[in-house]
């Protein structure tokens, strides 16, 4: 399906205001804002910290403009909350904090509405969001829990390999980094890195002293994750 930052989207998601739409309209990659992919930051309330890991999703973009597999629009992140129009111009939300998420009726409404026309949210636990992340996933998608994607998955195969699952940047609980995700007719809706730390890895050099290689091994693996959100 193709992604929902279509232009087209984005004028019913104005014209509605906050209404939801119950399909939004499918079109050419073509209309992609500004001509290439970009990432909002999802911004939520309950007390958690939204706003963590602030360097990450530039250093991703950058990154991703850099190779060059991946057309990229802009090299900086935008946030929006689940309510918000120009949730459809972005295929990819980001989400990560060491807190509560809360999100209202409406706001759950609109984000399984964003998700189901094609859009995939990453959620990375900063440590301390896995309670409540896991009751919002269920209220979302009742009829699809999370469950954890096997190292077969593309996830983990392109385009850099990852052949014992996601890198582990940190030690939260001692266990191994561990992915799961909601999906639906093949497709991740949702996307849930856990114990991992992903979005610290990427931050800039220096915040957390991660040695290089873990640095490394850190983009390469949100870099297979923006790339599953262009191609799938």
């Amino acid at each position: 399906m193709n992604r929902p930052f279509l232009a087209l989207c984005a004028f019913l998601a104005l014209g509605m205001a906050y209404a939801l739409p119950s399909e939004p309209a499918a079109a050419s990659r073509d209309l992609e804002l500004n001509g290439g992919f970009t990432i909002a930051r999802l911004k939520y309330t309950g007390g958690g910290d939204w706003y963590s890991d602030e360097s990450s999703l530039r250093n991703l973009l950058r990154s991703l403009k850099e190779r060059g597999d991946v057309r990229v629009s802009q090299d900086h992140e935008a946030v929006v909350t689940p309510t918000d129009p120009e949730i459809w111009n972005y295929p990819m939300l980001f989400m990560t904090g060491h807190g509560n998420i809360k999100l209202s009726e409406e706001e759950a409404r609109a984000l399984r509405s964003y998700l189901d026309s094609g859009g995939l949210l990453w959620a990375d636990d900063n440590f301390g969001m896995d309670k409540s992340f896991r009751e919002q996933v269920k209220r979302l998608y009742p009829e699809a829990p999370l469950t954890e994607l096997p190292f077969s998955h593309a996830i983990f195969r392109s385009p850099n390999s990852f052949p014992a699952g996601a890198p582990k940047i940190h030690e939260h609980d001692g266990g191994p980094a561990r992915v799961f995700a909601v999906m639906k007719g093949g497709r991740v809706l949702v996307l849930y890195t856990f114990d991992c730390d992903i979005g610290n890895g990427i931050e800039d050099q220096g915040i957390h002293d991660d040695p290089p290689e873990k640095r490394q091994a850190a983009m390469r693996f949100a870099i297979n994750v923006a790339t599953y959100a262009v191609t799938h």
